[in-house]
């Protein structure tokens, strides 16, 4: 009986708790989880895809299924994971704002345009600005990130002779951040970002249009379906992804350009770099990994919508236009 009562307590505890939150910071939990549990779950082909896009003659000719057997070979099962952390410590800030922007950009739009409407072009262009915010924020975490999956390491064999692989140049996030900023300061924690904001705001902006759109013709007794929202979000990460991925290629290779071969040639922009890997490497290296970016965006950009869709319900989160007028 007491337990039973201890519970309900709890319970309005909780309800007395999320009510008294502010809207912004309901929208900022829910996308926050809704990026940590996305990303955790496509770790390990994000890991492989980065390896792709990198390390052109090491990865590509083994192909998916021989990569995976290599990683799980030298590097045992956290070789999927490595750099996950940096990854999650930088998705759920990032997720968090990507979510909650997109809803305060809504807003701002409906108020200061009220005749402007509220279709999908709508969601088109606060889903755009919204990417561009989050990036801005957490870009340096990307980078780190993509710095500690760069790296490879020898067989576990080796690790006991004593004998460390010598790309192995960074310990940790914290690690990487320093060496980092040591060697090229602010700027060089932001090396990349600007084909991250090129790709980032038709992506961003494609992504939430085409889910809202796609919600549209969904039957209202079928709008809430888990597997409804899944499919939604499916598609709407595959096509917004599929216009943006060159740039995404362009990002990786300047973000580890300082750990190639000193004969590499400098990557300087973005359209200067998306020629030079063209005619270097190849057209092709401008879609390397693309394959299986796809089996990684179908589920996080579906899971990513649907967690953030399940985290509002769950917080109560008012209706988008709910006190909105025009």
């Amino acid at each position: 009986m007491a337990k039973k009562r201890e519970e309900r307590e709890t319970n309005v505890y909780l309800n007395g708790v999320i009510d008294g939150m502010p809207v912004f910071a309901k929208e900022l939990i829910a996308g926050g989880v809704a990026g940590g549990v996305a990303k955790t779950v496509v770790a390990p082909l994000e890991r492989i895809k980065i390896l792709f896009q990198t390390r052109r003659s090491e990865y590509q000719s083994l192909g998916l299924f021989g990569s995976v057997k290599k990683i799980a070979k030298t590097e045992g099962p956290m070789g999927f994971y490595r750099g996950n952390g940096a990854s999650v410590a930088r998705i759920v800030p990032y997720a968090a704002l990507h979510y909650m922007s997109y809803e305060q950009y809504r807003r701002w739009i409906i108020l200061a345009f009220p005749d402007g409407g509220r279709g999908p072009v709508l969601d088109l262009v606060a889903g755009s600005l919204s990417g561009g915010t989050a990036v801005l924020f957490t870009y340096p975490l990307d980078l780190v990130r993509t710095k500690l999956a760069y790296q490879v390491v020898g067989s576990p064999k080796l690790k006991l002779q004593g004998i460390m692989n010598n790309e192995q140049l960074y310990k940790g996030i914290v690690d990487c951040f320093s060496k980092t900023y040591k060697e090229a300061g602010l700027r060089g924690l932001y090396r990349g970002v600007a084909p991250s904001l090129y790709g980032i705001f038709p992506y961003a902006g494609l992504k939430f249009y085409f889910y809202e759109k796609m919600k549209r013709y969904v039957p209202p007794e079928q709008k809430s379906s888990i597997m409804v929202k899944l499919v939604c979000g499916s598609v709407a990460g595959l096509l917004g992804q599929t216009f943006t991925y060159p740039l995404d290629v362009v990002r990786r290779q300047m973000q580890v350009q300082r750990l190639f071969a000193s004969n590499s040639p400098e990557m300087k922009g973005t359209m200067e770099s998306l020629v030079l890997i063209a005619k270097q490497q190849g057209w092709k290296q401008l879609f390397s990994g693309l394959s299986i970016n796809y089996l990684k965006v179908v589920p996080s950009v579906a899971i990513g919508f649907t967690v953030y869709d399940v985290m509002k319900a769950y917080l109560r989160v008012p209706s988008r236009d709910e006190g909105v007028k025009g």
